[in-house]
């Protein structure tokens, strides 16, 4: 692989801060919308082993019960999809389809017998798939972004234990679980990091015109003027 395409592999586009924007800026309408108006939309949050429930999985990730929910939600989604879709751009949206179907599906086989509702289970999700992408990649900037991710939300696994009430650890531990499954499952082309000449096969150190200016205990050659090539010559 040449430079060239080293360099293209991963491109900013307009994709990569808009489609976040959209999701975040949907999740605030959502909630000024119930304010506004006085709607209480929980009752469309995922309701385990219930049929009607079932349409939570889709709904509930746009439900917030308050505006610090709301937040701590907003500036994970908006960073982990702008993610997505720099790094992973050819499978960002089928990755951010399954770990919403994932995640809330989970929650309704094994969440306890209440509404669940909140984008976190999403979050938990794109953190755990670029948590482990990334390392599995082998990619160093892939591998970068993963050592990120854990550094702003590796404190998220605590989330996935019953620990707190009126945490929904169940759609925590969904997401995480299908983040993690689709990190092995979903297969994209890589870039594989640029080799230089000194780091193939092929490569002769003796061959090597930088190395020939210095002697076998690394000392600078004086190459000889053109004086004393042209003496060299007569």
């Amino acid at each position: 692989m040449n430079a060239q395409k080293q360099n293209s592999a991963f491109q900013f586009s307009t994709g990569v801060v808009l489609y976040p924007l959209i999701v975040v800026l949907s999740l605030w309408l959502v909630f000024w919308f119930e304010l506004r108006f006085g709607y209480n939309f929980t009752p469309f949050g995922v309701k385990p082993r219930e049929i009607s429930g079932l349409a939570g999985i889709i709904f509930s990730p746009f439900i917030h019960s308050t505006l610090s929910h709301l937040w701590h939600n907003s500036v994970p989604t908006l960073v982990l999809i702008a993610g997505l879709f720099y790094f992973y751009k050819p499978v960002a949206w089928q990755v951010l389809f399954w770990i919403v179907l994932g995640s809330g599906l989970g929650t309704w086989l094994i969440g306890r017998e209440a509404y669940h509702i909140g984008a976190s289970g999403v979050v938990y999700g794109l953190a755990s798939f670029l948590f482990f992408k990334g390392i599995w990649s082998k990619h160093y900037r892939l591998t970068a972004f993963s050592l990120i991710v854990v550094f702003l939300y590796g404190s998220l696994i605590w989330g996935t234990m019953p620990i707190r009430d009126g945490m929904s650890w169940e759609g925590h531990l969904s997401g995480f679980l299908t983040g993690l499954i689709l990190a092995f499952v979903i297969k994209t082309k890589i870039a594989k990091p640029v080799k230089y000449v000194w780091e193939t096969e092929a490569y002769n150190p003796e061959d090597d015109p930088f190395l020939q200016q210095f002697d076998e205990d690394g000392n600078f050659i004086d190459p000889p003027s053109e004086e004393e090539e042209e003496d060299e010559l007569t």
